[in-house]
């Protein structure tokens, strides 16, 4: 019975694949302390189900049928997940490079380069090639990404057969269950060495926490002779603070404040923001009041709306005026599941939800003005995301010339990943927007990265079974050489970035996660700490850590011999 199934899937590879997703997705979302593998399990099922479909006695034929039927489905699977991920993330890349953000980064990249070149004296110390140690990276570090520019490259090199070619998945597949546990193990001792209370450092750290945590929205009197004919840009700046002022009542009138608005003695003026932030503006302006102005919907009220007009995306709130030329303010965003306090140099994008306060009879045209449409929403545009990856896809066979006559490309993943991450930043140009929604971005992300594990798991499974039945001893090796590198790479991370940059060790968690790439570990952070601090130093290293692993990870091909 188990033969005739395993013969059924050979001839129908299209369903084997989705068998692999379906047979993998439910173990994925299983927990064990906590943690969970997520689509990773797809590709321990692909490489399962590979391993048992492709046997021996399988037609030759059949078998390069079915891997080059799967090639295809990783590549596109590969090329659509980097691209939306690229788009993703965009913002926190370029963001990255502030100041702060600098810092934050210079910790991953002084760790991927130690790493990089630990796991090339292991390799050499225990005898494994470069396919091997490629895998080893990418598995240790948990990047899918990584090991697919890997296996491309990998394609190009001379002599690769199919156990070739599943060396990198193997050594990656054994070694990723280490690159989650050890993360996690080094966060549970991090306090006690470093002998950090988690929650007094929290306590410290609350200007972090903007827009990380729920806002609230306090009606303001203003009493302080201080304040008067202060503006809201003379409140904010001087202190950072991430506030928005709602409406003011002056004289029994109800107003909408504009950037150059400027305070009076007994004005009431409704501020949103973290409680943190509210308490000093309060101790700037007067004292909190019993009136809860935000609840007076005599003249203005507030109304909660989907962007999904692509005129206003990709627009600073500065420069849409809302002001003056719609006399409405936008109070506060949600982009996710994230709430935020905007400023003139937020953008918007497709399917954020924003609160504005405007006059009651002008809340239709406010709705209009933002589209306010989920049906908009659901729709993609097709033609901008067919262009942009296409852009990619061209980019990433470009060959760029070496040293000593060798050709690098981008390939499926650097080349649309580069493309993204440019389009990303501009948003749009012209008429064409090239984000998507929030949803359909994730959507299509986890759609691509089903594939792609499917697919390469499936071809791999051949590879697999042929490195496992000949030598069945690589498995305790790998194990112990991913906790290795895991171990010193993790412990550098806190070191450096603890006790050399002085980052808080709240937010070093975080970065531990992002260096790692792995939502996993930065939820195991979250739970630890009590608070969302973990969020700011993920965010911060994600794109860069996700980039330099497909580019080293590739670099490590050709530093082993």
């Amino acid at each position: 019975m188990i033969e005739q199934v395993l013969f059924f899937f050979a001839h129908n590879p299209l369903l084997m694949l989705f068998a692999v997703v379906a047979l993998g997705y439910p173990i994925s979302k299983l927990r064990i302390a906590g943690a969970s593998f997520g689509i990773a399990s797809i590709l321990f099922a692909g490489i399962a189900l590979g391993a048992l479909v492709m046997a021996p006695g399988l037609d030759p034929g059949l078998k390069k049928d079915i891997s080059k039927e799967m090639k295809l489905v990783y590549e596109l699977g590969l090329a659509v997940f980097v691209y939306a991920m690229g788009l993703s993330i965009s913002h926190s890349f370029w963001a990255a490079f502030s100041r702060e953000g600098m810092k934050k980064n210079a910790v991953v990249l002084l760790v991927m380069l130690t790493s990089t070149a630990f796991v090339v004296l292991l390799a050499k110390a225990m005898g494994f090639n470069a396919r091997y140690a490629a895998g080893l990276l990418t598995g240790s570090f948990t990047n899918m990404p990584a090991l697919a520019g890997v296996i491309e490259r990998v394609k190009t090199m001379t002599g690769v057969g199919p156990v070739e070619l599943a060396q990198p998945t193997v050594a990656s597949a054994i070694a990723y269950p280490i690159g989650v546990l050890v993360p996690m193990l080094i966060i549970l001792v991090s306090a006690k060495v470093f002998r950090v209370n988690l929650r007094e450092e929290a306590d410290g750290l609350k200007d972090y926490q903007t827009g990380h945590q729920k806002l609230e929205v306090w009606t303001l009197r203003v009493t302080q002779p201080e304040a008067v004919a202060m503006t809201k840009r003379d409140i904010r700046a001087p202190q950072g603070l991430h506030v928005v002022f709602g409406r003011v009542l002056r004289k029994a009138e109800l107003l909408i404040p504009g950037p150059d608005f400027r305070l009076q003695l007994e004005d009431l003026v409704t501020v949103v923001g973290s409680p943190e932030d509210l308490a000093k503006v309060e101790a700037l302006v007067g004292q909190r009041s019993h009136v809860e102005l935000d609840r007076d919907q005599s003249a203005l009220d507030a109304t909660r709306v989907f962007v999904s007009s692509r005129d206003v995306v990709g627009v600073p709130l500065g420069r849409l005026d809302l002001i003056n030329k719609h006399a409405a303010i936008i109070t506060r965003v949600r982009r996710g599941d994230l709430w935020f306090v905007p400023d003139g140099d937020t953008v918007l994008e497709l399917g954020d939800r924003v609160r504005v306060t405007t006059r009651r009879d002008n809340i239709e045209a406010i709705e209009e003005f933002f589209g306010d449409s989920y049906r908009d929403l659901s729709e993609v545009s097709f033609l901008t995301f067919a262009m942009g990856l296409a852009a990619g896809l061209a980019l990433g066979q470009l060959p760029i010339p070496l040293s000593h006559g060798i050709i690098f490309k981008l390939g499926f993943a650097g080349g649309p990943l580069a493309v993204a991450l440019i389009l990303g930043r501009f948003h749009r140009i012209g008429p064409l927007v090239w984000n998507f929604p929030y949803s359909a971005n994730h959507t299509i992300r986890q759609f691509g990265l089903v594939l792609f594990a499917a697919g390469i798991g499936v071809i791999s499974g051949e590879g697999f079974r042929a490195i496992v039945s000949q030598n069945i001893s690589v498995l305790p090796l790998f194990l112990g050489a991913a906790f290795l590198v895991c171990f010193v790479a993790d412990s550098l991370t806190m070191v450096l970035g603890h006790k050399l940059f002085g980052i808080p060790l709240n937010i070093m968690f975080g970065i531990l996660a992002g260096t790692h790439t792995q939502p996993v570990v930065l939820g195991y952070a979250n739970h630890h700490t009590g608070n969302e601090l973990p969020n700011v130093g993920f965010a911060t290293v994600y794109p860069l850590a996700t980039i330099l692993k497909i580019v080293l990870a590739q670099v490590l091909l050709a530093l082993i011999r």
